[in-house]
């Protein structure tokens, strides 16, 4: 049974100069322990039941390979931007794709980037698929696998300090700043924590659930343990790509779950609200329906990107006309350009692996076809942007910030990139 823990606040005698009057006051506030989640029996109801069975079949789907579109490991890779930097401080979705898309190809030539901002966020984007990779390929996860995501997704940002370090004092999440007494939600105690997160990596070993109910309450537990001083946000997103990889329900690709449970954030904290609560008639079963319906949506949208990517296609080969099986031309148009929204000639002949003379030809082919759009001057080093393929993505990314899925219909509720220019 969860329990509340009664405790007083008190503020550090080195910080009362700081506070206002009414707050250098003790006070007292109720810290929320959950229960273990080892061994924990849950009960669905037959409709949640059929949820959770309809949201890993999107997912089982979108992970076959049958999808329109055979370039989808770059909408992946874009889709996890959004993933990553979502719930920090880094202002990473204001960075919109095609800056970011600059960034990247800088960063592919030299190993750096010019756009610190930008450079911030890929950094953030590698640290995270590097976590889920390593962690979810681990024989046992483990506490120190948990505090290893959360190391390397702080490591070299602004909250480095913080970086895989457990937390030794009292947070709380919402309310005033100067203290928990009023807060929203207020995690276990810090005595508590060593003990919960030893619970949560016994859990995630289990397969005494279904991937989607654990990825469902791995991350709840994670978010009510709240074990970090910063970055628990980032943490419990990676934390859910890790449970659906390692359970094999999504070797490829990760719908970005978590991105619609941010839109749909009153459902979010609802559903939270009502797993935490001993009272609530169908407490987890809520939260889990919100979490299959987020991950049914999620996979939903995505297909409909992949539609969008192949009708993209289609343009780029109307407006190149009969290619050569086999060619350069046929292979970029196919396989490459959705993975290289901005490119230069190196870049391609990386991809391809032809030869300079070839990716060059097919180069001039497509820029004067209009698919390939070069962004600098001159004849050396030639940036080139893909038609289309940067302003369909910030589409979709803006889409997904929307209740509606249309920001036509209704505004993004969260930060977005800025809405794509015309297409020319």
């Amino acid at each position: 049974m969860p329990r509340l823990v009664r405790a007083t606040w008190s503020p550090d005698p080195a910080d009362v100069a700081g506070l206002p009057r009414r707050h250098r006051q003790p006070c007292t506030y109720d810290a929320h322990v959950p229960d273990p989640l080892v061994g924990r029996e849950v009960l669905l109801p037959a409709d949640v039941a059929a949820d959770v069975s309809d949201a890993e079949r999107a997912v089982q789907h979108l992970n076959t390979g049958e999808l329109p579109f055979r370039g989808y490991e770059a909408v992946a890779r874009l889709l996890l931007r959004a993933e990553a930097v979502a719930s920090s401080r880094i202002e990473g979705l204001e960075i919109g794709g095609r800056r970011l898309a600059r960034a990247d190809a800088a960063r592919r030539d030299d190993g750096s980037s010019p756009d610190a901002g930008a450079a911030e966020v890929l950094g953030n984007i590698d640290a995270m698929r590097a976590a889920v990779d390593d962690v979810a390929r681990r024989p046992r996860i483990g506490v120190e696998g948990i505090r290893d995501i959360h190391h390397a997704l702080l490591h070299g940002t602004r909250d480095a300090a913080w970086a895989g370090r457990v937390r030794t004092t009292q947070n709380w999440i919402g309310g005033g700043s100067y203290n928990p007494c009023q807060a929203e939600f207020v995690p276990p105690p810090p005595g508590e924590v060593a003990a919960l997160l030893e619970d949560l990596a016994d859990y995630l070993e289990s397969d005494l659930h279904p991937p989607l109910v654990q990825a469902a309450l791995a991350h709840a537990q994670f978010e009510t343990i709240h074990p970090f001083p910063d970055g628990n946000g980032r943490t419990g997103r990676a934390l859910i790509h890790v449970v659906l990889t390692r359970r094999g329900l999504s070797p490829r690709h990760v719908p970005p779950i978590s991105l619609v449970l941010a839109t749909r954030g009153r459902d979010y904290v609802a559903g939270l609200t009502s797993y935490r609560d001993p009272d609530a008639p169908r407490g987890v079963a809520d939260w889990i329906a919100t979490f299959a319906a987020a991950t049914t949506e999620a996979c939903g949208r995505v297909a409909e990107l992949t539609d969008g990517l192949a009708a993209l296609r289609e343009r780029w080969r109307e407006a190149v006309g009969a290619v050569r099986a086999g060619s350069t031309v046929e292979l970029l148009l196919d396989e490459v350009l959705a993975q290289l929204p901005v490119l230069t000639v190196a870049h391609l002949v990386r991809a391809t692996g032809r030869s300079d003379q070839a990716v060059n030809e097919a180069v001039e082919r497509l820029h004067r076809a209009g698919v390939l759009q070069q962004t600098s001057t001159g004849r050396r080093n030639r940036t080139f942007e893909v038609a289309g393929l940067v302003d369909l993505l910030t589409g979709f990314e803006r889409s997904l910030a929307s209740p509606a899925g249309d920001t036509a219909v209704a505004p993004p509720v969260r930060a977005v990139p800025v809405r794509p220019r015309p297409p020319r």
